[in-house]
C-alpha cells in the first residue's frame, strides 16, 4: 500500500512498482491547510483504478457521513484516525469507543436515509461533493 497518492500518474507508478493498493491522502493537510483535499481526487482515481487495485482515503475524515460520502466516491476503506484519538484525549480509552459508537451510528443513518443496505450500495448515490 501506498499512501498519499492525489494524481492519477502517482497511482500508475505505484501500481506498475507493484503496490497492493493505494491510499489517497494529502497526509493531513492541516500544516498547508489549503492543499488540495482528498475527496475530489479520490473519485478520479477510484473510477480509474477502482478495478485493478484496492483504493482508500484518509484525510478530513471526522463523521460518519464523512466516511459514506467516501464510500460513495468509491473508497474501498476509509482511515479515520484522528477522531478515535480525541475521544481517547477526552474521555481516555472509553472515548475511543464512544467515537465510534457514535460513527457507526451516523454511518447507519445515512444508509437509512439513501436507502442502502450495506455501505457497498454508497456509490449508486454519489451527490455533490464540495
Amino acid at each position: 500500500m501506498v499512501k498519499g497518492i492525489v494524481t492519477p500518474e502517482d497511482a500508475e507508478t505505484c501500481l506498475r512498482l507493484g503496490a497492493d493498493g493505494i491510499i489517497v491522502s494529502n497526509h493531513g493537510g492541516r500544516q498547508l491547510d489549503a492543499g488540495q483535499s482528498t475527496i475530489s481526487p479520490l473519485r478520479v482515481l477510484a473510477k480509474e483504478f477502482g478495478r485493478c487495485t484496492t483504493v482508500m482515503m484518509d484525510s478530513g475524515v471526522r463523521s460518519g457521513p464523512d466516511v459514506a460520502c467516501a464510500m460513495a466516491c468509491g473508497a474501498q476503506f476509509v482511515f479515520m484516525g484522528r477522531s478515535r484519538m480525541y475521544g481517547v484525549a477526552a474521555l481516555g480509552k472509553d472515548g475511543g469507543e464512544h467515537t465510534m459508537t457514535m460513527m457507526k451510528r451516523q454511518f447507519r443513518q445515512v444508509l437509512e436515509q439513501l436507502g442502502c443496505v450495506r455501505g457497498e450500495d454508497l456509490p449508486q448515490h454519489p451527490g455533490p461533493v464540495a
